[in-house]
């Protein structure tokens, strides 16, 4: 019985071997030059600074990524359909018909609504409404000296 485990213990060993010895030897063979762009923060394409007090993060940034998670779970959830789609035959085909067609619905209502645009000054209309609807004072925060 334990012989049976033996080729994946055998795997699991040489698995782990490869991965550490990979991060040993790139440590000791790559160059080693910082400077104070490679050991800054990367955010996004933003620079990491610090906000005033009372400036908030912009809206766009939790948008774009709840929209990233809800289109993320869609294709997870397409992966198991693919797997059983020739056990559950037109009835699968048209759930999954089903489920696409409201996802897609999603995306255009979020697209129409402009929650896809990068670029622009201005606020669009979701977050508009997030923005509406935070809690705390809405004073405009300029650039503060010091």
């Amino acid at each position: 019985m334990l012989s049976e485990y033996l080729p994946i213990a055998i795997l699991a060993a040489l698995a782990l071997l490869f991965a550490v010895g990979s991060l040993v030897a790139s440590g000791l063979l790559r160059p080693h030059r910082p400077t104070p762009v490679k050991l800054s923060a990367y955010e996004c394409g933003n620079d990491p600074v610090r906000l005033p007090r009372g400036e908030r993060f912009s809206i766009r940034f939790y948008v774009v990524a709840m929209l990233f998670i809800i289109f993320d779970i869609e294709t997870i959830f397409l992966f198991p359909w693919a797997v059983a789609a020739r056990e559950l035959a037109l009835f699968g085909l048209i759930e999954i018909a089903v489920f696409i067609a409201l996802v897609f619905v999603a995306y255009v209502y979020v697209w129409k609504k402009g929650g896809l645009d990068w670029a622009g000054g201005s606020l669009t209309p979701i977050e508009a409404e997030a923005a509406s609807e935070a809690p705390g004072p809405r004073e405009e925060v300029g650039i503060r000296a010091g």
